[in-house]
């Protein structure tokens, strides 16, 4: 059974920093993808970043890019999201998801199905 668990989340000033975790559990497969959505009050959850565990590429919606990084610690079973330059837009419930379907990338439409496996989430808000 896969198992995701964030953490991190918080209250930070824009123009600041926070790391989230997931910490992941339960693959019986290397062909798998992490992947970090949000949603903020109001509005539908997005995909903004994802990395494969195959091969470590990753993918990044446009308005995070340069902002955001997803990367991973294998022996630890974790993907982290460094999230700099914090906007006050950023403020969301953020979630990882798993995605175990092979696919040729791992965001875009992608972000849109496969990812059926959800942590709790971790709130994270960006005020001064």
């Amino acid at each position: 059974q896969v198992q995701l668990v964030e953490s991190g989340g918080g209250l930070v000033q824009p123009g600041g920093s926070l790391k989230l975790s997931c910490a992941a559990s339960g693959f019986t497969s290397d062909y798998y993808a992490i992947g970090w959505f949000r949603q903020a009050p109001g509005k539908e959850r997005e995909g903004i970043s994802c990395i494969r565990n195959s091969d470590g590429k990753t993918d990044y919606l446009n308005s995070v890019k340069g902002r955001f990084t997803i990367s991973r610690d294998g022996a630890k079973n974790t993907v982290y999201l460094q999230m700099n330059s914090l906007k006050p837009e950023d403020t969301a419930v953020y979630y990882c998801a798993a995605d175990l379907a092979r696919r040729p990338y791992c965001g875009g439409a992608y972000f849109y199905i496969g990812y059926d496996y959800w942590g709790q989430g971790t709130p994270v808000t960006v005020s001064s």
